[in-house]
């Protein structure tokens, strides 16, 4: 009996042991003074902060190893770990933050998610890769992206089958307005000066806008918080082209004071190369400079920031047709009309863009967990696209923009125990002027856009690694065009029934009128995400957002020199609304990892341009295509795995599919990009140099899927009409593309490192036409392309 009373004893002693609560108190004082109020504390899974007399209490803390961590803005955090079995008294003084610093790394550190809808991000590392190409180019590291192109060096990101403004940019938190209403308008920004790239999947980012229902791309240039001073500069040389590209930044940091960043890049490349002929008119030149200035104080900081940005694209001779029968020509022939000679020059049809962003920042932090952040951006943006005219009007722009946009937003974020809030107003003034001196009516007309939003965000962490999150949001936007339309057109649109008070003045054949549109949205995102003891990490999240008609779906109404179609907007047009249901699933397994990412988006209202047939003009016939609406429905899947074999040898694998319903119709939407598949092996030695192998297969499959929007017209053979079909439906073949990438890192200077890469793009020249590229009718895409770079960093 004695010995049973013996083992219980010593049971009811270890469960109080195990299940007893302490408490952890004390006074935290700052260097060279007394006391320190507010300061942020974590001990175990709790956050506490000190109160006015710099005093601070921790109580039902559990028993053994505790950690404890104590920081606060301007002084040096401690970390420590106490084995917890009493009621303790630990008192902290905190010392000023002044480091001085004889070599610094920059360095990325992976930050535990916050939101239900995990972001993707491209390092540096994959960007310095696509120094010498786009922005849409580098995203495509991302599963579940893809670009829509006109031509080599226009090419935009699509995020799950969406693009254009349902997409949007932000670059250095800045969206950028530049015209990106066309599919032929590459987003208005260098890749040399991006650090990193963040790309979220869906509308669910709250903070940066409503309408982005296809998703975000964040870009964050380098910002260095030591006390150190260093540069870059990157030479990119690129045979299909015969040109390439120089870079060079520098770069002042500190963690107190002054602080500033500085770089500029030029581009000269010449026409590209198909595997069997030269693209003539593709060459293209460039030139950006993008620069910053901070000052950084204990409680706040301070920066203004100033990029430039111009880029003359050379559009490919041979898709500028002169009316529906060079289309049909073209199409059929398989090869370009149009085959000159290598040059550097740039000739008509062309695009020039000049693009300029100023920002003011001002951010203020009332301790470590709540700041308030002022921002101010200007942004300009002069769009001028070149026709082949006759001789007198050659060197006028057949379409001229000024577009000039004003935003100022105001956030708030604080952390109080196991909450996150965010909350924000937006406003924002545009101005559109179409310079009637092309002697041709815009395509988009002159317009003012005022847009005002508010938002708020939270997420609660709960025990045993779970989350919730959710986030509500208001955007007022009102929209006044003045605008000429040919009456013949307004009355065949049904304007004149459904407009009439649109109308101000009668110009015999034509109306002005004074379009005027106000929209109220509401944006909403909730979703959870779980972290299991299993290493499974599951995230949730639904969204519903809605996304006005842009001008461009409005009001255009003319011939699009650039593409060589004519576009029709639609007043009746209504707002887009998104909702949109996505999972995530993450497993790491050892040296494997992998990550699945189902959704489905119903889209009420989907804008999109379909090819509705042809019209005669004074120029000849071109294709209409007209900006329609309709339900649809998107579903698809994107799945990533990264293997690290061993210490040398690596293996990552993407998978991206999404099919596009259009559920009016009951047929296939237009422009949905095919299956693909990417396979990267690669192989490193750190002590070979840290030489750098890799071996990338991509595959592109057919499009299957695809809506009949094919037209009949009539050409001339033998000196007479003959009816006949003009495909421009039917998607090209599937392809299979090989890339080899290699670099070496040596110590050629005195604090200098060199890495010198070499690649080969499309390794077996293979000749291909992208289904998502709008010159596809025309010309095969570039063929091997060998690509030498040098970059120094000092």
């Amino acid at each position: 009996m004695s010995k049973k009373i013996f083992i219980v004893f010593w049971l009811i002693l270890l469960c109080n042991t195990l299940y007893s609560q302490h408490a952890i108190s004390g006074k935290i004082a700052l260097q060279g003074q007394a006391i320190a109020s507010n300061v942020h504390i974590h001990i175990g899974q709790k956050i506490i902060r000190s109160d006015v007399s710099g005093g601070y209490l921790a109580a039902n803390l559990p028993a053994g190893r505790t950690p404890i961590s104590v920081s606060y803005v301007g002084y040096q955090s401690i970390d420590t770990i106490v084995d917890l079995q009493t009621n303790l008294t630990i008192n902290f003084r905190l010392k000023v933050n002044t480091t001085n610093l004889n070599e610094v790394v920059v360095q990325a550190k992976a930050k535990s998610e916050s939101s239900s809808n995990p972001a993707q991000i491209v390092n540096l590392q994959s960007i310095e890769k696509y120094s010498n190409q786009t922005l849409g180019d580098a995203l495509t590291e991302v599963a579940g992206v893809s670009t829509l192109k006109t031509g080599n060096a226009v090419v935009k990101p699509i995020i799950n089958g969406l693009y254009g403004s349902r997409v949007a940019v932000l670059n250095n938190n800045v969206k950028l307005e530049d015209q990106q209403w066309g599919s032929e308008h590459a987003p208005d920004f260098d890749i040399n000066s991006a650090n990193k790239i963040t790309v979220i999947k869906g509308a669910s980012a709250l903070q940066y806008g409503g309408d982005a229902i296809g998703g975000l791309v964040l870009i964050e240039p380098l910002s260095v918080k030591k006390d150190t001073l260093f540069g870059r500069t990157i030479l990119n040389y690129d045979t299909n082209g015969r040109g390439g590209s120089i870079s060079s930044s520098i770069h002042k940091g500190n963690s107190k004071a002054w602080s500033w960043n500085a770089l500029a890049t030029l581009k000269y490349i010449g026409d590209k190369t198909a595997p069997d002929y030269i693209l003539s008119n593709t060459a293209n030149r460039g030139a950006s400079f993008s620069g910053d200035i901070k000052y950084d104080a204990i409680k706040y900081n301070v920066s203004a920031s100033y990029s430039y940005y111009k880029s003359v694209i050379g559009i490919l001779s041979a898709s500028h047709t002169g009316n529906v029968n060079d289309l049909y020509q073209s199409i059929n022939n398989k090869i370009p009309a149009i085959i000159n000679d290598f040059s550097y020059n740039i000739n008509n049809p062309k695009q020039d863009v000049t693009h300029h962003i100023a920002k003011l920042n001002f951010n203020y932090y009332f301790n470590e967990a709540a700041f308030l952040a002022v921002q101010y951006a200007y942004q300009y943006n002069r769009r001028l696209e070149y026709d082949v005219r006759r001789a007198e009007y050659n060197d006028t722009a057949a379409l001229d923009l000024d577009l000039k946009t004003s935003t100022i937003n105001v956030d708030f974020q604080k952390k109080a125990h196991d909450w996150n809030l965010k909350s924000g107003v937006t406003g924002s003034f545009q101005n559109n002027y179409a310079d009637p001196a092309t002697a041709i009516r815009p395509l988009i007309p002159n317009y003012d856009k005022i847009d005002l939003g508010a938002y708020g965000i939270a997420s609660y962490s709960l025990p045993n690694n779970f989350t919730i999150d959710g986030g509500l949001r208001y955007d007022h936007s009102k929209i006044d065009a003045t605008k000429y339309y040919q009456k013949s057109r307004w009355e065949e649109r049904g304007y004149d029934t459904t407009f009439p008070e649109f109308i101000t003045e009668d110009f015999g054949t034509q109306w002005l009128t004074k379009p005027s549109f106000t929209f109220h949205n509401l944006s909403a995102s909730a979703g959870i995400q779980k972290k299991t003891v299993n290493n499974w990490h599951f995230f949730a999240n639904a969204s519903f957002a809605s996304r006005n008609p842009n001008p461009s779906e409005f009001f255009s109404d003319g011939l699009h020199h650039s593409t060589g179609v004519i576009e029709l907007g639609d007043l009746d047009l209504d707002k887009e609304q998104s909702t949109k249901i996505s999972l995530t699933f993450r497993k790491k397994i050892n040296q494997f990892s992998i990550e699945v990412n189902p959704y489905i988006n119903y889209i009420k209202n989907y804008i999109y341009l379909k090819p509705v047939g042809f019209e005669t003009t004074i120029r000849g016939a071109f294709p209409v295509w007209e900006y329609q609406q309709t339900d649809a429905r998107l579903v698809g899947v994107d799945f990533q795995t990264q293997w690290y074999i061993s210490k040398s040898w690596q293996h990552s694998f993407a998978m991206a599919y999404v099919k596009g319903d259009d559920r009016a119709e009951n047929q296939p939407l237009i422009d949905m990009p095919p299956f693909n598949l990417y396979n990267k092996i690669s192989f490193s030695k750190k002590e070979w140099h840290d030489l750098t192998l890799e071996l990338k297969s991509e595959i592109v499959t057919r499009q299957n899927r695809y809506a009949d929007n094919n037209f009949s017209t009539n050409t001339i053979t033998n000196n007479e009409l003959q009816a006949v079909v003009v495909d421009i439906s039917t998607p090209p073949p599937a392809y299979h593309l090989l890339h080899f990438y290699s670099q070496m890192k040596f110590d050629t200077f005195k604090n200098v490192n060199t890495t010198v890469a070499f690649s080969v793009q499309n390794i077996m020249n293979v000749s291909y036409r992208d289904y998502l590229n709008r010159q596809r009718f025309f010309a095969d895409e570039i063929g091997r392309s060998f690509q030498v770079q040098l970059k120094f960093n000092y």
